[in-house]
């Protein structure tokens, strides 16, 4: 289990990432890390948009079942 403390970073608070987190969530440093909630009710620290998987998902959903229609307009 890893474990943080919060700190003073300028005049706003965060945490310290320790190399052995930033290899298990396979950040380097200037990514940008999203914070959710569980369905549990437990926070999560997460490198992924959760909002961006979503929309890409039903990106790929549209370009799936209307192929057609994209094909026809790529033309």
């Amino acid at each position: 289990m890893l474990f943080f403390k919060v700190t003073t970073v300028g005049s706003s608070s965060g945490i310290i990432l320790t190399k052995a987190a930033m290899a298990q969530l396979r950040v380097k440093k200037g990514d940008t890390l999203y914070l959710t909630e569980a369905p549990d009710g437990a926070c999560r620290i997460t490198p992924y948009n959760p909002d961006f998987a979503r929309q890409i998902k039903l990106a790929e959903e549209i370009m799936h079942d209307d192929r057609e229609v994209l094909r026809a307009l790529a033309k």
